[in-house]
């Protein structure tokens, strides 16, 4: 098994705040991306545990949201790790613009 891709990404939100902004914020996201389909999402207080698909492939993970940052863990198999580089700037990305303070 591959090390995870971890992505931390800071915000000024609050907990609360960060974790109302990013419920359904993956199915949400999956949706503009025509090869990305959501298998689970499932939260747990402040953590929320996901199984995704693209390309055929699966790939899973948790999201942990802290008072000032999301830290994002995903393991993915190893015909996506080539794409692991652009996943990470999308994820950073997509976190970014539902954590800025304006949404």
């Amino acid at each position: 098994m591959s090390a995870p891709l971890v992505i931390s990404i800071p915000h000024r939100l609050g907990k609360d705040e960060a974790v109302r902004r990013l419920q359904n914020g993956l199915t949400r996201a999956a949706a503009s991306v025509p090869v990305l389909k959501v298998d689970e999402e499932r939260w747990d207080g402040d953590q929320m545990f996901f199984r995704v698909r693209a390309l055929g492939q699966a790939a899973s993970g948790q999201i942990n949201v802290a008072d000032d940052h999301v830290r994002v863990e995903v393991v993915l198999p190893w015909l996506l790790q080539r794409f692991a580089e652009a996943a990470q700037a999308a994820i950073r990305s997509r976190g970014q613009l539902l954590l800025s303070k304006k949404s």
